[in-house]
């Protein structure tokens, strides 16, 4: 800036200097105190998205809460109203899309979970949620099945009273668990069933779909990533947690299990990483033992309660209504009969079958 011709004397200067500090007082005063109203405004503006990303506990509840079956009932009334039969059939496009679009509400339902407050999120929510599960279900057929008691009803009914211990093992899991990119992985079975209860996503090989948040083991592996089983195999993307667990799991039934990376190209329009055998070696390794053994703990937990278990159970109440009766006595009271030429009528006791 140029100097001014005229100077000003030194009481000119002094007022002016004192005009100048208060002016600069001023004007520091004005941008301290516009400093002050954006920063609240800022602050206030990132409370509102925050109120506004983190549901209520409610809310968040509802997230991971399946609709009633009447609700169900009616909308699949509406869709099949609305849709054409000969048009129905799911394309191979538009059950990646719908695959893609289960991962992403996976995600975000377990994302909203993480980010609200301990005074927000549900306590104890797997307990919540029990009623829901498939697994659960399926014990309580078995239960009322089993009139001869062959099933260990006392043990099992405490694990599931006492399930929320399953929330608590996951907690200290994601404490201790390192992080990693997602990766992607495809699990198969020896018959191509859906063991692990993942979601079901378009054509199935077997019956029993599964809905979203509609088994305990979905509930589980949401925590550590996505899941979903279509025709005869499921996907994972997440955490090499989930792909411990899922092996965890299956040992322990002794279910003939194959694991493979997921291809690139498999699912689109998700990000992961396909990762070859000698990239898992190093994930794993990447985890301690305390958090495989918290691992192994949750897959045991979920295997003795899973449908796969309820229905060998379900399979000895079969055999055993089979052979509900000595057969040799009964081969021995044929072969009597047979000797003698006779075979009972209504008025003979003697047991044949």
């Amino acid at each position: 800036m140029t100097e001014p011709t005229a100077k000003p004397n030194a009481q000119d200067n002094h007022q002016l200097g004192s005009a100048a500090s208060a002016k600069k007082q001023s004007n520091t005063s004005d941008i301290t105190k516009a400093k002050n109203e954006d920063n609240q405004g800022f602050v206030k503006d990132r409370q509102e998205d925050y109120m506004a990303e983190t549901p209520s506990k409610a809310a968040l509840l509802a997230l991971f809460t399946l609709p009633s079956t009447e609700e169900v009932t009616a909308k699949e009334g509406r869709v099949d109203a609305e849709s054409v039969t000969s048009s129905a059939a799911l394309t191979e496009n538009s059950i990646a899309e719908q695959r893609v679009a289960l991962y992403q509400n996976q995600h975000e339902r377990t994302r909203l979970l993480y980010v609200a407050s301990a005074a927000t999120r549900p306590t104890y929510l797997v307990q919540t949620l029990k009623s829901q599960f498939a697994e659960y279900q399926q014990y309580l057929l078995a239960q009322q099945l089993d009139k001869r008691g062959l099933m260990d009803t006392d043990g099992l009914e405490r694990l599931w009273q006492q399930l929320h211990v399953v929330d608590d093992i996951i907690a200290d899991i994601v404490r201790h668990m390192p992080a990693q990119q997602p990766a992607g992985w495809q699990l198969t079975t020896q018959d191509g069933r859906n063991p692990l209860c993942f979601a079901t996503v378009g054509k199935l090989k077997h019956g029993k779909p599964i809905r979203d948040q509609g088994s305990l083991n979905s509930y589980v592996l949401g925590h550590f990533g996505v899941s979903s089983f279509t025709y005869d195999r499921g996907y994972y993307i997440g955490h090499v947690i989930g792909y411990l667990f899922s092996c965890y799991f299956c040992a322990h039934l002794s279910i003939s299990y194959g694991v493979t990376a997921l291809g690139q190209q498999v699912v689109t329009g998700y990000e992961y990483a396909s990762l070859e055998t000698p990239h898992m070696v190093r994930l794993l390794q990447g985890l301690d033992g305390y958090c495989k053994k918290r691992v192994y703990q949750l897959a045991v937990i979920c295997a003795r309660l899973s449908v796969f278990a309820s229905d060998k159970r379900i399979e000895r109440m079969l055999i055993a209504e089979v052979n509900d009766f000595d057969k040799k006595l009964q081969q021995q009271h044929l072969d009597v009969l047979l000797l003698q030429g006779l075979m009972p009528d209504s008025s003979d006791s003697t047991p044949l079958f």
